[in-house]
């Protein structure tokens, strides 16, 4: 059964701007209504109103309607008597509404908007847009308010940005004829004859004054001018022709020439501020048009991409593009994408989890110095760190030992932090900068085992045995440490630094001399002090998170034959292979080479003062952009 109230709130909002009192009475017509509702004794149409509105089934029992309560969808709001006792009448049926009975619709459809969740409320939106374009094809077919943009050859047409910056300093009105367009920002009348819009494009704003007395003359320059100042909304992309004029109070401004054109009108209510994570994850766009934050975002994911790309490109190497698709996902552990290629259907395809092997085949052909920035894929979590789609950055170096990679890690992060702090107050003021942190020269460096064994105060066993596993799960239980699932060596090698060492890394530090079984694609050597194998590797930590993964690379197609096959046996849900054509492009002889993955996301993440991945990407992580799709 439908309740008669929410029929009651379609009803009046006949009343609102493109409704008639026809309308309203034909709803309410017990001639026209085919379905009577038992409690409230009054006439109804289902199908009419929600043809009449396109909203969510507000349909509930009769039996959970009562006199303190009207049910909303999936959200209870509780009304109070006074409200109750004003709309009975209605409800009832025993009262015609009336047009001032719109201002109570809208304000109970304000705290309706407000209360219902985002992915079971869509209706109102609809009713808004419905009489923006009742209230649009009043003065002119819906058709014309989405011109093509022809510029007339004696303009001069200009971003606001080039306007601001070509007239800021003039006194007094100019007699160029310009040409901008923005997105309105705000509408202000005064009287009837003048009306003045602030227009914003690119972050840049400007003031257009709309004077009727010094608009060119045409035959219905009046009908215009009021059109325009009716249809005139917060959120309409317009353009104006108009000479450049700074006002009384020294403001710059543009004083329009002709009625600006609507170029695009915007059909919702643009907010002024949106707090609800739901709806700023499902309409990134409207998130965008409320804060300035996300444009923030991509200007800085921008300085880092150019900054990054212009280091290298200085030091001498080669920009490379390496394959999305590929037979092996190749170069790290983690689970791929895959899907089948129409003209190659009998061979699965993968989706890369990281570029590092096709890169050193590269190598291996005879490339000296070679990096790449793109996108990589990993069919596993998503949390405040991971994105199964994100962007890295690998870089390869002929000759490079790990103190030549670390020192260029360490060039890299203070130069960018250098420049990010030099340009924040211009361009990213909305970001905070990070805190506490201390960017200075070298950075700090922690070897994995002596740091792990001086922060429990044991000795971790031969980590090259076949026991070792068996002897660290033993050491979790004296320690009190939870076990991960399926506690291979990796696994408790990774809990045991997640706990003791990556907390101890605020500042820029290097985790030094990690266990062989943790780098598979790494050259590995006896460290003397520990008598432990331990590999090349390098991870720069800030924070307590990963932004760096630097190795010299093995070369030994033996070694790395062997590392393969240990990686098997650690690979206990199956699925994984050796990848063999990459053994054999090694027999062709790889050169000794150093290199490193940087994730660029966790980049902007540290720099721009964000905890979660989410926050720094335009749609959001793949929770998000999956949720854009089923926006109603």
């Amino acid at each position: 059964m439908e309740c008669a109230g929410l029929s009651y709130y379609r009803s009046i909002s006949a009343w609102a701007p493109g409704g008639t009192l026809g309308d309203s009475e034909k709803l309410l017509s017990p001639t026209n209504s085919d379905h009577s509702h038992p409690v409230m004794g009054m006439s109804l149409r289902r199908n009419r109103c929600e043809r009449r509105l396109r909203a969510v089934d507000f349909t509930i029992p009769s039996t959970e309607l009562s006199s303190s309560t009207l049910v909303f969808g999936r959200t209870r709001e509780v009304m109070s008597r006074p409200a109750l006792n004003f709309l009975r009448p209605y409800l009832r049926g025993s009262r015609t509404p009336r047009p001032e009975h719109a201002r109570a619709y809208l304000a109970l459809q304000k705290r309706f908007t407000q209360s219902v969740a985002a992915d079971a409320y869509t209706g109102p939106y609809d009713v808004e847009k419905q009489k923006r374009l009742d209230h649009l094809a009043k003065v002119k077919p819906l058709a014309d308010y989405h011109p093509r943009l022809v510029h007339a050859s004696a303009v001069h047409n200009l971003s606001i940005r080039d306007f601001n910056a070509k007239y800021h300093g003039i006194q007094e009105t100019q007699t160029d004829v310009v040409s901008v367009l923005g997105r309105v920002r705000s509408v202000r009348l005064l009287g009837s004859k003048l009306m003045f819009l602030d227009i914003e494009r690119d972050t840049q704003r400007l003031q257009v004054m709309v004077e009727l007395k010094k608009l060119a003359p045409r035959d219905d320059l009046d009908e215009s001018f009021r059109g325009f100042k009716k249809v005139a909304r917060l959120g309409d992309w317009v353009s104006i022709r108009g000479n450049p004029t700074k006002t009384s109070t020294g403001q710059l401004s543009v004083l329009a020439l002709d009625v600006p054109q609507v170029l695009a009108p915007c059909l919702h209510h643009l907010p002024e501020k949106i707090d609800d994570a739901e709806t700023l994850a499902r309409r990134p766009h409207i998130h965008a048009l409320t804060s300035d934050e996300p444009g923030d975002v991509l200007r800085l994911r921008a300085l880092i991409y150019d900054y990054v790309r212009t280091y290298f490109i200085q030091s001498g190497f080669l920009e490379v593009e390496t394959p999305t698709f590929d037979v092996n996902a190749g170069g790290a552990i983690a689970r791929p994408f895959e899907t089948v290629a129409n003209e190659l259907s009998n061979t699965p395809i993968r989706l890369r989890i990281a570029p590092e092997l096709n890169l050193k085949r590269l190598i291996i052909g005879g490339q000296d110095k070679i990096f790449e920035i793109g996108r990589v894929f990993r069919n596993e979590g998503v949390d405040n760190t991971h994105n199964p789609e994100f962007s890295t950055c690998e870089f390869y170096e002929v000759g490079a030992t790990l103190p030549t990679v670390i020192a260029r890690t360490e060039q890299l992060v203070h130069g960018l932090h250098t420049a990010i702090e030099s340009l924040r107050s211009t361009y990213f003021l909305t970001l905070a900068a990070p805190e506490g942190i201390d960017f200075t020269q070298p950075f700090a460096q922690l070897p994995f085992i002596p740091t792990i064994e001086k922060a429990c105060g044991r000795t971790l066993p031969d980590l090259s045995s076949q026991d070792a596993s068996k002897e660290l799960l033993h050491m979790f239980t004296e320690l009190h440490l939870a076990t991960p699932p399926n506690p291979t060596l990796p696994r408790l090698l990774d809990t045991l630094a997640e706990t003791y060492i990556e907390p101890l890394c605020k500042n820029p530090t290097f985790i030094t001399q990690h266990p062989e079984a943790l780098s598979p694609l790494s050259k590995s050597y006896v460290d003397e002090a520990t008598r432990q194998r331990v590999a090349s590797r390098v991870e720069l930590f800030i924070q307590g998170r990963e932004y760096v993964n630097a190795y010299e690379e093995e070369n030994s197609p033996f070694e790395q034959r062997r590392k393969f096959m240990q990686q098997l046996d650690f690979h206990t849900e199956g699925g994984a292979v050796i990848d063999e054509s990459y053994l054999e492009a090694l027999e062709w002889g790889m050169p000794p080479t150093g290199g490193w993955g940087c994730g660029l996301d966790r980049l902007v993440m540290l720099f721009a003062s964000k905890k979660r991945i989410a926050d720094v990407l335009p749609f959001g992580t793949l929770r998000n952009v999956v949720g854009i799709s089923k926006t109603r």
